[in-house]
């Protein structure tokens, strides 16, 4: 009897073998679920009987491209009574800084409020009929992008005139796992900074809203999605990118935001939606040389000359190692190191602050510069800041959004049922199951050594549970960790696995991935 158990359970791992591939990107993401998708399926409560305003544009689409809009207006318990837009309008197509009108809309017959025309912040004629104020736009993760900046005003108006919000939680496209760049000091507050906030924030909209409301006190309600972690960047949510303003059509262009266009002033800018930084008088080929030489993970600058600028291309060869705002830091600093760069001032006076010091968030980022210092040196003074804001944004994270272990085997991520970590020793532990799957490799049991023997490819080793020692060949090993059992799954060393049955592991400590092939 024992025997045909054993030979069951061969048979049946064999075909795990040949027939149960890792779960794929997309199948991960059928799990995935944004704010406004929950709040229709789980949430309307929050919303019915109230007089609804939604800001939004038309970025503020669901998994199937449905429009916010159109499906708060289908909805018979919304009683939709209003529609906000912040910059750019709701269409998305207006120029970046160009004023726009309110309306009433044709299908509709509602006002259609703007928020960057003759108020940025709903006036209080423009909430009297409106209860709840829905926020459901998504943002690219840069401080300086003025959509949260909207979401701020929209919570201060609420405070001020007894409403309340509701924020339908969107990605960060650039993830949670970086937070980088000099921190807003308050004396730079402006509608491209709103908030003591770093150039990139590492936060959702509705970890935003709550890190916000900490100042204003309004009544604050935010929709989680469903199926995300902060360690996704917004490929990894199975969605399309809807472009949310004429210079942001691309993911491409979101990561290129805060590494380009960080010169406002200074003769150093940003060029092809975000692609391309350079400035008049420059070596494209000496840019692309030292910034090269930088060695900066995920991005390779390819020297290009327009007109009479020179400068870099972007290309992004992995996101997950690609620091937008570190580069940025990086790139603007060795611009100004090769080439006659000069730095605005600001004045005394809030009416005297220059765009680059807003943008900044200080003046001192062009006070280094005129100085000379490197990137590192810049770096290092901002870090103290950094890490202080670092501590208090941890209060208003949302914690079902916590990372875990990400594995992706030839593109596709494996899905564990029993979830690996992070032992003691640092050694990532994943189920022995993904070693079949995974590594394609053949996996035998022995119930009474409580050992287990992994074959591929000619290579053969033997674990045993709770045992440091591990059998490689006719050879015996010494590990600094040992194969465990937690919930009833046999748990074994990632890196001991991978490196002795001779496959390639990548390690991305900051996102928690493992890629492997």
């Amino acid at each position: 009897m024992r025997r045909l158990n054993m030979l069951g359970s061969m048979l049946l791992l064999l075909f795990l073998l040949l027939f149960w591939p890792p779960l794929s990107l997309q199948a991960r993401a059928a799990e995935f679920k944004l704010g406004s998708e929950v709040l229709l399926e789980q949430h309307l409560h929050l919303l019915e009987g109230q007089r609804v305003g939604l800001v939004t544009n038309q970025s503020g689409v669901n998994q199937k491209k449905e429009s916010t809009v159109d499906l708060f207006a289908r909805e018979k318990r919304i009683q939709l009574t209003a529609l906000f837009t912040p910059e750019h309008g709701l269409d998305g197509r207006a120029r970046a800084g160009e004023y726009v009108e309110s309306f009433i809309h044709g299908e509709l017959e509602i006002p259609v409020y703007s928020l960057y025309g003759a108020t940025r912040k709903p006036s209080p004629s423009m909430l009297q009929g409106v209860d709840v104020l829905v926020v459901d736009l998504q943002d690219i993760g840069a401080r300086s992008y003025t959509y949260m900046s909207t979401l701020n005003y929209c919570l201060a108006a609420a405070r001020e005139q007894n409403k309340t919000v509701v924020v339908l939680d969107r990605p960060n496209p650039l993830g949670g796992m970086v937070v980088e760049g000099p921190v807003l000091e308050d004396r730079f507050i402006s509608f491209v900074g709103v908030d003591n906030l770093p150039k990139a924030h590492g936060m959702t909209a509705g970890e935003l809203a709550q890190f916000f409301n900490r100042k204003i006190g309004a009544r604050l309600q935010v929709v989680p999605m469903e199926g995300y972690r902060r360690n996704y960047l917004f490929q990894d949510t199975g969605l399309d990118w809807v472009q949310t303003s004429p210079n942001i059509p691309d993911l491409a262009s979101v990561l290129g935001y805060l590494a380009t266009g960080l010169g406002e002033g200074t003769g150093v800018f940003q060029a092809d939606q975000f692609k391309w930084i350079g400035g008049k008088g420059l070596s494209a080929e000496a840019f692309a040389a030292a910034l090269n030489g930088y060695e900066l993970g995920g991005v390779r600058f390819i020297p290009e000359t327009r007109g009479e600028a020179g400068g870099v291309r972007l290309d992004i060869t992995d996101p997950y190692r690609f620091n937008p705002a570190r580069t940025g830091i990086y790139a603007l600093t060795t611009a100004f190191a090769l080439g006659e760069f000069q730095v605005p001032t600001s004045g005394a006076t809030p009416q005297s602050i220059v765009m680059f010091d807003k943008i900044m968030g200080t003046d001192r980022f062009g006070h280094y510069l005129v100085e000379g210092l490197t990137p590192p040196e810049i770096e290092a003074r901002f870090a103290a800041d950094l890490d202080r804001f670092k501590a208090i944004r941890e209060e208003y994270l949302i914690s079902q959004y916590d990372p875990e272990i990400i594995v992706v085997v030839s593109g596709g991520v494996v899905e564990f049922d029993t979830q690996p970590y992070i032992d003691e020793n640092y050694r990532t532990m994943v189920p022995l199951r993904f070693v079949a799957e995974g590594l394609k490799a053949r996996v035998d049991w022995d119930s009474e050594k409580r050992a287990v023997t992994v074959s591929r490819n000619g290579k053969k080793l033997i674990f045993t549970i709770d045992n440091t020692q591990v059998h490689v060949g006719d050879q015996t090993r010494t590990m600094d960790t040992v194969p465990v059992i937690r919930q009833g799954r046999t748990l074994i060393p990632l890196r001991y696995v991978s490196e002795y049955l001779g496959a390639r592991v990548d390690w991305n400590g900051t996102w928690l991935r493992a890629s492997i092939d």
